[in-house]
Formats: structure tokens, C-alpha cells, sequence
């Protein structure tokens, strides 16, 4: 019964991590942008890489950035709980 639970609180903490890595690394980008836009001359080239951020964001979200977001964040996630249950068999098998 402790194998179980492991898997499982192994299956969740990845998941979790999974999910909430791309928003963190998207709100990274977006606010290390915000923060090289008050670099005089670099205004314009922050705003267009911004842009092109959110319009990409928009595609995933019919319409919406943070609809995009948690689109793709939701897809990281699963993808996570895949390569988790994948690594825990072939660690089973290979015992």
C-alpha cells in the first residue's frame, strides 16, 4: 500500500509542478521585459517581443492570454503526469 501512495504523491507533486512551471516562466519573461523596457532605446524592441508573447498566448486561448495560458500550463501538466507514471513503471520493471 506504500508503493501506491508514493506513486500517487509523486503522480501529484509533478503534476502540480508541471502546471504552475510555464506560468512562472511566462510571467518571468513578460516582467523581465516590463523591467528592460525602461532602458531608453530598448522601449520599442520590449513592447514588440510583448506583443508577440501575448498574440502567441492568444492563439491557444480562443481570444484570451490567460485562457492560453492555463491551456497550456493544463496540457505541461498532464504531459508531467505522463513521464511520471512512465518513469515509475520502467523503474518497476527494471527492478
Amino acid at each position: 500500500m506504500t508503493i501506491l501512495t508514493n506513486f500517487l504523491r509523486s503522480l501529484l507533486l509533478t503534476i502540480i509542478i508541471s502546471f504552475v512551471a510555464p506560468m512562472f516562466l511566462v510571467g518571468a519573461m513578460l516582467l523581465s521585459l516590463s523591467l528592460i523596457g525602461y532602458v531608453p532605446g530598448l522601449q520599442g524592441l520590449t513592447e514588440a517581443i510583448a506583443t508577440h508573447i501575448l498574440q502567441f498566448l492568444i492563439i491557444f486561448g480562443s481570444g484570451t492570454a490567460f485562457r492560453g495560458l492555463f491551456v497550456i500550463s493544463l496540457t505541461c501538466g498532464f504531459v508531467g503526469g505522463l513521464f511520471d507514471t512512465y518513469a515509475y513503471y520502467r523503474c518497476q520493471i527494471l527492478r
